[in-house]
């Protein structure tokens, strides 16, 4: 008998322990993971899910970006080494520039329109020019990720992009920054370009805290459905600077809003941390083995208000929640103190003024020569709109043929009197008197220019065409008011480009 009660008590115990592990495991459907380090320690601030594989998003861009800058810094290539854009590169997903094949563009512009615009045509470009290949670059990302200790981490393309094998966690992404920061501070401008602008084209970076959040200097964001809204950020006060990751926000928004939150418990201290055991360094957090969560249901299903699109890298439209978790955030200007705000308000504000750095294709220029490049691809581009704008007129002028139609007798017995008129020069409108109404030109369409004729002024107009009998009724208009049919100004009104 005691054995059986010693039994029954074993049994309820590991079915409280499996309850309690249940409890403790996150609902992966629904599951973000957050990290708050310190940059130059490695201490863990604040771990949630920070050790369970994610999918990356563009936030493998970073990789892609200190791959790049380490050739640079070990003398295999320049910031000004032009890269050829590929075929292959042409042809990837937007977020993109969109450059033709053989465009050629410096790894300093690459690298600035990668970070800030993530454009994954570019990312394939800095990985043919430096790694030969995207196999060859995949190769170096792997092989630093592995130097660094970023063991739950793998990578198949550069720009982060769905394909399978492309896995990494809060925690190795968290050793990524530290090692941007430690390995390449003279280059570390590239995380917090705040805008580009390429001709007329300006770009605002992704990464919400940047020109809004105090002490915001870094680094990327990223977005595929699977994984969520993505972000690592780093800012910096009174010489202490934070690094904050998180994975699978619901938008942009929501993903800035959160690493706000984390960088000021960061920065304000927990007078209660005395009273939690200490979380050790990052990269003593030990890795989770299992399969990362996918969220494309939750972030791009039909259950969803408005589903994002596939890398869709913004999601303005939804806007950060303002509830009562919100913590203050000071504000300094010239060493004093503003008063305190919700970090959801202040990431709501505009943008702190900035002037965005031009990028260009083609070899490296300085001074006016980027100015005069900028110019160029301004009127280049400007130039590409006015030719589509009027390819597009033809069609619109096209899209009401039953009217043509309806009118094609009164437009072919208006035809005499259109060519006798088309010797008369028009009036102006203060000149012309209102028995005689001045022709158009003979240039125009026979239906616009045979139906003042046709229809003298003293027949009673059919009520479905005042257009015809205007310039009788209204002589001091002249040649514009009956210039156009109703049918021709309907079309005209449409949109055009």
């Amino acid at each position: 008998m005691a054995s059986i009660l010693a039994s029954f008590r074993l049994t309820s115990l590991l079915m409280l322990v499996a309850a309690a592990l249940l409890a403790a495991a996150p609902r992966m459907a629904q599951a973000e993971a957050l990290l708050l380090i310190e940059a130059d320690t490695g201490k863990v601030l604040q771990a949630e899910n920070a050790t369970y594989p994610w999918y990356p998003a563009s936030v493998t861009k970073i990789m892609t970006a200190y791959v790049a800058l380490k050739a640079v810094k070990e003398g295999r290539m320049t910031l000004d080494t032009l890269l050829t854009v590929s075929p292959a590169a042409a042809a990837q997903s937007p977020s993109k520039m969109g450059f033709k094949p053989g465009t050629q563009v410096t790894l300093d512009n690459a690298l600035k329109m990668m970070m800030v615009k993530s454009a994954n045509d570019i990312a394939v470009v800095i990985a043919e020019g430096v790694g030969g290949s995207i196999d060859g670059f995949s190769a170096e990302m792997n092989k630093n990720a592995q130097r660094l200790g970023m063991t739950q981490t793998s990578y198949v393309n550069p720009n982060g992009l769905p394909a399978e094998g492309q896995i990494t966690s809060a925690r190795d992404l968290g050793i990524l920054a530290r090692a941007i920061i430690r390995d390449l501070p003279e280059y570390e401008y590239f995380m917090h370009v705040p805008a580009i602008k390429f001709g007329r084209r300006i770009t605002a970076n992704f990464n919400k805290l940047i020109g809004r959040y105090p002490g915001a200097d870094g680094m990327k964001t990223g977005f595929i459905c699977a994984s969520g809204f993505n972000l690592v950020a780093t800012a910096t006060r009174n010489n202490k600077r934070l690094i904050a990751v998180v994975l699978g926000a619901q938008s942009s928004a929501q993903r800035a809003l959160k690493a706000a939150q984390l960088l000021e418990r960061g920065f304000n201290g927990n007078k209660l941390s005395w009273l939690k055991p200490s979380l050790g360094t990052v990269d003593a957090l030990a890795p989770i083995d299992a399969s990362p969560p996918n969220l494309r249901d939750e972030m791009c299903g039909p259950k969803r208000k408005r589903p994002a699109a596939e890398n869709e890298e913004d999601d303005p439209d939804i806007v950060a929640d303002n509830n009562n978790a919100d913590s203050g955030v000071s504000m300094f200007t010239a060493g004093l103190q503003a008063p305190t705000m919700k970090v959801s308000e202040l990431l709501a504000m505009p943008a702190a003024a900035t002037t965005p750095v031009i990028v260009y294709t083609g070899p490296a220029r300085t001074g006016t020569a980027v100015l005069e490049a900028d110019a160029a691809e301004s009127a280049a581009q400007a130039a590409n709109v006015t030719k589509r704008k009027k390819g597009a007129k033809p069609a619109k002028l096209a899209a009401k043929p039953e009217t043509e139609k309806s009118d094609k007798k009164k437009d072919a017995a208006a035809k005499p009197n259109a060519k006798a008129a088309a010797g008369q020069k028009p009036k102006t409108a203060a000149a012309t008197p209102a028995a005689k109404p001045a022709a158009p030109k003979s240039d125009k369409k026979p239906d616009a220019a045979g139906k003042p004729a046709a229809k003298p002024a003293a027949a009673k107009p059919p009520a479905a065409k005042p257009a015809a009998a205007a310039p009788a009724a209204k002589p001091a208009n002249g040649p514009k008011a009956g210039a156009k049919p109703a049918a021709q100004q309907k079309s005209d009104a449409s949109p055009r480009g």
